[in-house]
Parts: C-alpha cells; structure tokens; sequence
C-alpha cells in the first residue's frame, strides 16, 4: 500500500478536507482503490461531543461513527460509504495505547510517546487501508503545521517515510495572502511553514498553493527555490466559487500525473466525466431559489458559521443544482424570529435542522407553524420533525401545554420523550456514543409523498438522537398531520408528512448524511422542486 500524507499551514480552514477528497477522487479516477483517512489532534474520543459551534457538524456513518465533518467531503466526493477506520482523534490513539500497556501489551517495556503513539497511528492508518483493500491510503493531518497537538501524527509519518521510502508521499496545502495595503501576493508564509514541516524531518513533496487568484510563475519560483520542491510540484488552488470545481482545477494543475509519478504507479484510466458533468450544471444553475434555515449553531462572536450544518447545505446544493437552480441560503437565527416573523414570507422553503436543548426552541416552533398556515414548504431534520409534531399538537390538537420532555421533562402532553434506552444513560451522564446512532431501515407508507419521492417501500437512513415519538399520541397523528413511515416493526415512528400541502415532511433521521453531487437525495429534490413552484411576493 502507498500513503499520500496531506497537511495544512499558515491558518486553518483553507480547505485541506476538501483537497484531500479531491486528492482521493482523482486518485479513484485513476483507476486505484483509495482509502481516506482523518486523523485529528483532538483529545475527545470521537466528535459526538463537541459542541458545533467550536467544531462544526457531526458527521453520522452507517455504522454509528460520530466524526468530522470532513468525512462528509470523502463521502461525497468518492460516492461511497466509508467506516470507523476512517477517522480516529489522539484521544483515540492515547486511548488504545494506555489499553494496551494495562493489559501487558508491550511485554513490559516502557511506553513511550515516542516511538508508541506514532506506531498507533500507522497501525490506525493499515487498518483503514485493509478495510477498504486499497492501493493508496490518504490521510488527513487535522490542524495546522507548527502545533504542538499533532506532532506524533507528522512524526507517524516521518517514520513511515523512513520505512518505505518509495511508498510515502507528502502533500502540503498552504496560504498566499495578498494583503489589501500591498496589493502583492505573499509566499514567505508558506516557506515558514515548509520550514517548520522540515524541522520534523519532513520534506513536502507537492505544495498546493492557496490563494485569492492562481499563484504567478514569480511566486512560483520563489516557492521552488526556497522550498526545494520541483516548479511543476507547485500546484495552483485559487479560490474557486464553489467546492466542487476543485478536483477540477487539480487535475487541469497536473496533480495526480505528480503524485502518480511519485509513487511510481501508472494510470490506469482517466475518468471525471460524470464529475465535469455536474461541474458543469453547477456553473450553468442560474435560477435564483430563496431558501431559509432556522436554527440556532450559526454564530462566533461576529461572524457566521455555516459549518455546523454543512451537509444540510451541501445536500440542498446537489438537489439544487441538479435541477438547474442557484440556491440562495440565508441563516434565521430562532432566537430573533420571534420579532419579525412575517421574514419567512421571503423564502421559498424553510428548513429546520437538528439541535439539542431549549435555547431559541419557541422560534422554530413559530417558524414551523407559519410555515403549515402559510403553505410554505417545510423540512425538518431530527429536531426540526420533533418540533413539528410539537407545534401541532399545541396549534391544531389543542394541547397547548405540548412539548418534548427534552425540554420540559413534566409536560402534561409529552407527544415527544426519551427513547426507553436513553433513560438510564443520561442519569449516569453517558453521553459519548451513546445515543441511537447509524443506518436504520424504516418502511414507507403505500401512497405517502415520501414513498412517491423514494420510489421503493424501504430505506435506509442516518440517526443520532436519544428522543422520539411519544406512540401514546399516535392516534392523533394520522389524520392532516400524519405517519408516513416507521421502523420495520413499527415501533419507532421515522417520518411524519401532512396532507395538501406543498411540502411539509419532517424525518428522525438526517437524509442530509446521504446525500452526494452525482445522487442528490430524494427528499432534498422534492423540497427544492416544491420550493421552486412558490412565487414570492415582488
């Protein structure tokens, strides 16, 4: 097996996990079978405890993986459902080490950070590689160059290099930045930065230079010289208006012909022609689709962050995209809605995503019951369904004391409470992986819009969370408001729909996880199709 190593400089969020799917689609493309890999310097155990303002979104695998949101680019970038193996954070690694050595796994040597953690982590990095039979493993470096959190995963893959010299590659994606007062593109931050990767005994291979505009043949040089990498190892990554021109770009740059080169590997084919096809609708989507979400994981002091809920948006750009419409996504904070609720007048369709707690909850039951009135198309994701059903049964089944017992644990009308299970793990506050989590079938009701909109009787979708549907209430809910699918046994109710209207589904589960650019997800492309036949007011 090969490795190809990727790291990042100068600032983080430059896009080192999208480089990285990109890197494994243009691999894949070659005719090779990849496996990506992140490994973050992190001392949780997995990302199911961080909170998404800090972090981003939580990315749900099939098998119930709470990991970055970056193995949502592998996903959607490979189109292919990844594992376990393919994510792993220090305190993982930390984890299976001090394991290790209390059960006399190291025969009683001294363990060490060094050389013990990094064999940890090339041990994590096979065992992704033989999970997925792969040619080529691409691992992800989470973080910055010149941290003191991830040095032992730089230092796996200095002693790997050490081992296989031929076999290990490194990538290094770093910043140009054109400051406004000079007006000139900068490359000393990049050559600090190769300068820190070379004072852990790794030299870079290929440099990815990110920047406003494509890097000049000036800088170019610069680079090369004062780097000592090749002048065609320097590979151009501008900005670009959207995330899937860029495998793109890298290819039109000569990217994978240098890593191919490198790891002395020939192509076997060369293959993005479905890529550029939808690389091309999304260029030539001009149809403008006003499009609302309303939550609460959206700001950082003064800034905005559209990460905590990435695969909303991405999914909703497939849809979009796929039928010929440039989605204009605008953030409603719930906690402001309350003052200016007639705002939802300007969108074309509401989303309301997942969450936990009750901070700014009465504004995304608002949301949800102007959006039934006013036969706005609604979609709401895990919370965003619970919330649904909760606003009926205050709005239309007069039980005006409704809600979740998430929030009010002695709610007179708990149409929504803790799964059986949950019960005993929050009394002894377990809370790290322990919710319902991962792929779970559920069968769809004969003549229900979401049966029209799948096509098939059963599917299969990604969850994460500890409440649900309270059944004692389900008799009222199976008239406007109603059940249109559940778990194979019927015990758990999965999505509920409401009749004449547009589009009002609310799902348990978050299609948001399976959605990829060459397979938009079914429900996302009937939201986006309900939501282009709204007219707004001019």
């Amino acid at each position: 097996m090969k490795y190809i190593f990727v790291s990042g400089g100068v600032i983080s969020g430059i896009g080192k996990g999208v480089a990285t799917a990109s890197i494994a689609l243009k691999i894949g493309s070659a005719g090779f079978k990849v496996a990506p890999l992140k490994i973050d310097p992190y001392l949780n155990v997995d990302a199911g405890t961080m909170n998404p303002i800090h972090h981003g979104e939580v990315f749900v695998l099939d098998d119930g993986s709470e990991t970055d949101q970056d193995l949502g680019n592998y996903e959607r970038f490979l189109d292919e459902p990844l594992n376990k193996t393919n994510y792993a954070t220090s305190g993982q690694v930390y984890l299976s080490v001090i394991q290790r050595e209390r059960s006399l796994g190291y025969d009683g040597d001294c363990v060490e950070a060094v050389p013990h953690i990094p064999e940890e982590i090339i041990r994590r990095i096979d065992e992704a590689g033989k999970s997925k039979k792969a040619d080529i493993a691409v691992i992800e470096i989470g973080g910055t160059v010149g941290e003191m959190q991830n040095v032992f995963i730089f230092e796996a893959n200095r002693m790997l290099k050490l081992k296989k010299p031929e076999d290990v590659i490194h990538i290094h994606l770093s910043y140009l930045p054109i400051p406004p007062s000079l007006g000139e593109m900068k490359s000393k931050p990049v050559q600090m930065s190769v300068k820190e990767l070379n004072s852990m005994g790794i030299q870079p291979d290929i440099l990815l230079a990110r920047s406003g505009v494509p890097v000049d043949e000036i800088r170019r040089k610069k680079l090369a010289l004062f780097c000592s990498v090749e002048p065609e190892d320097i590979i151009s990554a501008p900005d670009v208006r959207n995330i899937y021109e860029v495998p793109v770009n890298y290819e039109d740059g000569g990217l994978s012909g240098r890593i191919l080169q490198k790891l002395r590997l020939k192509r076997k084919n060369k293959d993005l022609k479905e890529w550029r096809k939808f690389e091309s609708k999304v260029s030539s989507a001009d149809k403008p689709l006003k499009i609302g979400i309303v939550g609460k994981y959206f700001s950082t002091g003064d800034f905005t962050l559209a990460d905590s809920y990435i695969s909303v948006i991405e999914a909703l750009k497939h849809a979009a995209f796929t039928q010929g419409y440039k989605p204009e996504i605008a953030w409603i904070d719930s906690g402001k809605l309350l003052k200016d609720i007639d705002q939802l007048r300007d969108y074309q369709g509401i989303i309301v995503p997942g969450g936990f707690g009750s901070r700014d909850i009465e504004g995304k039951i608002e949301a949800i019951r102007f959006c039934r009135v006013n036969k706005i198309p609604y979609f709401g994701l895990c919370y965003g369904m619970q919330l649904a059903v909760v606003e009926y049964a205050r709005n239309v089944l007069r039980m005006a004391e409704a809600n979740t017992t998430e929030i009010d644990p002695k709610t007179k009308y708990p149409v929504i409470h803790i799964m059986s299970d949950q019960q005993k793990k929050l009394l002894e506050k377990d809370y790290g992986g322990t919710m319902r989590l991962g792929a779970w079938e559920c069968k769809l009701k004969p003549g229900s819009l979401v049966r029209k909109l799948y096509g098939k009787p059963k599917i299969s979708e990604r969850h994460r969370h500890r409440y649900e549907f309270n059944n004692e209430f389900l008799k009222q809910f199976n008239k406007e408001l109603y059940v249109s699918g559940t778990s194979p046994d019927g015990k758990l109710v999965e999505i509920v729909e409401m009749k004449d209207h547009p589009f009002f589904v609310g799902t348990q589960f978050h299609p948001e996880l399976k959605s990829r650019p060459l397979d938009p997800h079914p429900l996302f492309m009937g939201f986006i199709k309900a939501a282009s036949k709204i007219i707004l007011p001019s």
